[in-house]
């Protein structure tokens, strides 16, 4: 039953808050990107050459005309052929209204004939690529957001509803609205379908130390024999390590426990104002070096296979360079999985950083303060507007439908905060000025960073189709650890890549036999495999097992007893 309609007054005040959840998150996104000064060349290079920009405009003028001309044969009963198709894959314009409604197909052609014209006259500049890139992706931020399906007096579907339903989706739409107006964000999934702890992130373990900065949860094992050399994951800190563990038919963490690894995760703290304060050398000295040192500790092992995924690969490789240059080696093997050390090539997260805008955060947070995770959830899923924006502006506010229920969604909602410190020292010597690479250009926890030091034999994953860490950033890892190295490529994207089990029999990885300097030329070589990488991965970590010994019913140890069963309280702590 549907929610009773606001008065006017309280869904006034709502919209006013939000500004339109959609519209406020999109507008702080372009304002936050480095792209006037683009946009500034762009128009002088425009006027410096009116001769392209006369023809553009007199090829615009020539299709829409034609598309005129073609709607009103339309109306005579003759028909012509398109003058401008969505592009392959394009579900914005699925329903049959956009084909076979003369005044629906206008407005769907009309705005695919200007976006088409809008895109060339970026192409067609003199622009340096860093600020082509820039500025290309700013307009189809505009393009997408100006989509007719994204209105509804010019989406058939939405207009065919409210008449079918009497309004009713309408009614809905609102509350759906006001619901997220005070959520703060848009809802992607439905979030009463889940619960971490029941349903997901469910393999069984308890937390066996924990301080104020992250949990370290030991699994159960699920083989009689496991290997002497536990296995530690860092988890990206920006989101909650459950990606790793959403259900146990698409868990990495039961994947790797039946391999028979004795499995540690870092669960990461949602970081509130009380830790505003941490920096960089806390999330490696009380984060990964603190997990890897109690892992050995429970494990009674010499050395664990580490593992880090996105950002928390990052963070693995410089802890691994910390503990080398103090003379430690408390890793056998390392796994980096979609993650940049070298940022020559960051992708389109590199568009939103420059020296005017980290130095804006620096004055901010820099010293201490918060950065929120939804702002940081919404940059991201305004990388792909059009799979996790306007959708769900559609679905849920002109259809007035409830999403449906997608544990992935789930996680991409659960957003995590970072303190400012920390992010900002991340943003600086990565993003902008790329130190990471280059041998004692940082100093963290008191030593010198060099991540040949690291020397370990190492096994790098990167996604073909990866927009947060392009799959050739990714390579570059294999250039910089100094030890021997396997590289192997997924198909899809960032997560999806990832998270790809066995079982499901999807997708496809290429393998190679060596890796060259040049990731063209690995890719030229490499052999394209049917289904998941996870085997191959599990193949090349079982060398570095140490041997087998009966696998220890008990977790924890004397000195380490459990907490609490996992997942443990940090990774259900909300951001506020």
């Amino acid at each position: 039953m549907a929610e009773p309609l606001p008065t006017p007054e309280a869904f006034i005040a709502a919209i006013a808050k939000t500004g339109n959840v959609a519209s406020q998150g999109w507008m702080s996104i372009l304002a936050s990107m480095p792209f006037g000064q683009d946009a500034a060349a762009w128009l002088s290079g425009v006027g410096a050459n009116p001769e392209r920009f006369a023809a553009l405009q007199r090829e615009l003028i020539e299709k829409q005309s034609q598309l005129w001309g073609g709607m009103l044969a339309r109306e005579n009963g003759a028909m012509h052929a398109p003058v401008a198709e969505p592009g392959k894959g394009d579900r914005r314009f699925a329903a049959r209204e956009w084909r076979e409604n003369p005044y629906y197909d206008y407005a769907k052609q009309s705005y695919l004939i200007s976006a088409q014209t809008l895109d060339r006259m970026v192409e067609d500049s003199t622009l340096e690529a860093p600020a082509k890139d820039r500025l290309r992706f700013a307009l189809r931020q505009w393009i997408d957001a100006m989509c007719p399906a994204n209105f509804a007096a010019t989406n058939p579907e939405v207009m065919r509803q409210a008449i079918e339903s009497k309004g009713e989706s309408i009614t809905l739409g609102i509350a759906n609205m006001i619901a997220d107006a005070r959520k703060g964000r848009i809802s992607m999934t439905d979030e009463s379908a889940f619960e971490v702890g029941r349903n997901l992130a469910v393999s069984p373990g308890a937390v066996v130390y924990e301080n104020p900065l992250i949990q370290l949860i030991q699994y159960s094992p699920s083989s009689a024999q496991v290997g002497q050399r536990p296995l530690v994951i860092v988890p990206p800190c920006i989101n909650k390590f459950y990606i790793l563990d959403l259900q146990p038919e698409n868990s990495f963490v039961r994947y790797a426990v039946e391999q028979g690894h004795t499995v540690f995760m870092l669960s990461w703290r949602n970081v509130k104002a009380e830790h505003g304060r941490l920096t960089w050398d806390d999330y490696l000295a009380q984060g990964v070096i603190e997990a890897l040192q109690v892992a050995r500790a429970i494990a009674g092992s010499d050395r664990v296979n580490a593992l880090g995924f996105c950002v928390g690969g990052t963070l693995l490789g410089a802890a691994l360079a910390v503990l080398a240059a103090k003379g430690e080696r408390p890793a056998e093997s390392v796994t980096l999985l979609t993650t940049m050390l070298d940022f020559s090539e960051p992708g389109q997260l590199g568009y939103f950083v420059d020296e005017a805008n980290v130095a804006a955060r620096e004055a901010s947070i820099g010293a201490g303060g918060i950065f929120p995770g939804a702002d940081l959830a919404f940059v991201f899923s305004a990388l792909r507007a059009n799979d996790l924006i306007w959708p769900y502006v559609v679905n849920n506010y002109l259809k007035g439908r409830t999403p449906d229920a997608f544990d992935l969604l789930y996680w991409n909602s659960d957003s995590t905060n970072l303190p400012g410190p920390m992010y900002c020292y991340y943003l600086r010597n990565t993003y902008l000025e790329n130190k990471l690479r280059i041998p004692g250009a940082l100093t963290n926890c008191g030593v010198p960073v060099d991540l040949g030091g690291i020397g370990l034999p190492s096994f790098v994953y990167g996604s073909r189709e990866d927009h947060i860490v392009p799959w050739k950033s990714a390579y570059g890892s294999t250039r910089l650890l100094g030890g021997d190295v396997r590289f192997v490529l997924g198909a899809s994207g960032h997560i999806a890549g990832v998270i790809n089990p066995p079982g499901k029999n999807r997708r496809s990885y290429w393998v190679g036999t060596a890796c060259p300097e040049a990731p063209e030329a690995w890719l030229e070589q490499a052999q394209e495999q049917p289904g998941s990488w996870w085997p191959v991965w599990s193949q090349w970590l079982a060398q570095f097992k140490g041997g087998e010994l009966a696998a220890r019913t008990q977790l924890g140890n004397a000195q380490h007893r459990p907490i609490e069963p996992a997942p443990g309280r940090y990774v259900k702590e909300k951001a506020a």
